[in-house]
């Protein structure tokens, strides 16, 4: 066997198979299978500039027959209009005005298609490293992210931003696509020796898997339909990959996290007692009688009852949406965080990676408001520990500041207790946003613990870095 085939083989087979145990472990009603087509994946596709993802997006939409006539006859009427002889397919997704006359992605572009296996909702992200923040947007809730690279020039700086970025956010599967093979004469060592670097680097970030394709967006080689010019390749189309993938997690084997978003409290003839507690399931499965926990209080109870669409249901599972009713009458409100065991421990400490997202710098003394799940709280910024050069990895202990794009770590001071999961296991009461409190700009993504996990090792705290205690909290 090849290297080609060794390296892409090898992270292929690392995911788990049709019917496997992991793939087939949550309970019928609650997950459907990855392959059927009630299953749903969210990606997000990135990559450096030019580097083909609008045209890959645009090849996987037509060659799957996602296109209706009416949008491939306008993509080839302004395709005409611009001197090309063939469809840009491009177009598809590039549609604001900038975008056309540029030939670049500028804003984050949503897709939604189906395949006979799987439904999709894609993310089609900026390349430009001013745009590096819109990707954050795109793959904060991917279960895949495509990085894709140009293979005229290979791994760049910007390729490594968008893998630090989606190490980051902990996307559970990373595809390596690299695009052009036509414009290299399809040569396997070109392909081999991209995956090595891409590989290396994305372990260093603690990436567990990674399938590398080949391919051509523009000729449609190994996208959809498998390539008549690389036979040294034996892997599976990025289609293929894509429908067979697992996505997402199973809900009965996480605890239950469910954030109140509003007390119902109808007040009514019919309903003259009624209370109850409505919200999104971000994490878990929750059965009438399990007993809870409401942080940041800390006061137990357990489940009298679950409504959905207004009718009693014995359990639900997330991401569903409902109404949970409590058996003692207890305060809770808004923001609060209904759970089961183990619940995190409410803090007003918060350690966490950033990556800022405003024009504005962030630095120490920072007064910000904090927003997680459905609770906002006034916050300062205690700490900057360290910034990561996302090129070499190396931590700069203590930064002045945090500036647009920038990935480093932070000790936030709130002033109410906050119930957080690190990020690594709950992406969604792991994770935060900083906002102005002046004209309400969101500022930086925050995810509670630590960057990359255990993959890099840095500096420690010192106790003089820190700021004073401000009235704010």
């Amino acid at each position: 066997m090849t290297t080609a085939q060794e390296a892409t083989v090898t992270r292929h087979d690392a995911a788990p198979k049709h019917g496997s145990r992991e793939r087939d472990a949550a309970p019928g009603p609650t997950a459907p299978a990855p392959g059927s087509a009630t299953s749903l994946l969210r990606l997000a596709t990135a990559g450096s500039v030019d580097d083909g993802k609008s045209t890959l997006v645009g090849r996987l939409l037509h060659d799957s027959k996602s296109v209706l006539a009416d949008q491939l006859e306008a993509v080839e009427h302004a395709s005409r209009d611009r001197g090309q002889d063939t469809p840009d397919l491009a177009l598809l997704t590039d549609g604001l005005r900038a975008e056309r006359e540029q030939g670049i992605t500028i804003d984050v572009a949503y897709r939604y298609f189906a395949t006979p296996r799987r439904r999709f909702i894609l993310a089609d992200t900026p390349g430009h490293v001013q745009y590096t923040r819109n990707m954050v947007t795109g793959a904060s809730t991917a279960d895949l992210a495509v990085v894709l690279v140009d293979a005229r020039d290979g791994v760049v700086e910007q390729t490594r931003r968008h893998l630090a970025v989606a190490a980051l956010l902990r996307v559970p599967h990373v595809a390596l696509a690299v695009n052009k093979m036509d414009l290299v004469s399809y040569e396997e060592s070109v392909f081999a020796a991209i995956a090595e670097e891409f590989t290396a680097y994305a372990t260093e970030l603690g990436v567990r898997e990674v399938v590398a394709i080949p391919l051509s967006a523009l000729v449609g080689d190994n996208v959809v339909e498998p390539s008549a010019h690389m036979d040294w390749y034996v892997g599976p189309t990025l289609l293929d990959h894509l429908e067979s993938v697992p996505a997402g997690g199973a809900p009965n084997g996480e605890p239950v996290r469910f954030p109140v978003q509003y007390v119902i409290r109808p007040q009514t003839a019919e309903h003259p007692d009624y209370r109850g507690y409505a919200g999104r399931l971000a994490s878990g499965v929750l059965s009438v009688g399990d007993p809870v926990t409401v942080l940041p209080s800390g006061r137990t109870t357990t489940v009298a009852g679950i409504d959905a669409f207004g009718e009693p249901v014995d359990l639900a599972w997330a991401p569903r949406s409902v109404t949970v009713r409590l058996a003692d009458d207890i305060d809770v409100s808004r923001g609060d965080l209904i759970t089961t065991a183990p619940a995190p421990v409410p803090t007003r400490d918060v350690e966490a990676g950033l990556c800022h997202l405003d024009e504005r710098p962030l630095r120490v003394g920072a007064k910000v408001l904090l927003k997680h799940t459905t609770r906002t709280v006034r916050a300062v910024v205690r700490e900057l520990t360290y910034r990561i050069d996302v090129g070499t990895l190396e931590r700069q202990p203590h930064p002045s500041e945090l500036r647009v794009n920038d990935i480093g770590r932070a000790v936030l001071r709130t002033a109410e207790p906050l119930a957080l999961d690190p990020y690594a296991d709950n992406r969604a009461t792991g994770s935060f946003l900083l906002v102005d409190p002046a004209d309400g700009t969101t500022l930086t993504a925050g995810m509670a613990g630590e960057p990359f996990g255990a993959a890099l090792t840095g500096p420690a705290r010192t106790a003089g870095a820190a700021a004073n205690d401000e009235p704010w909290v």
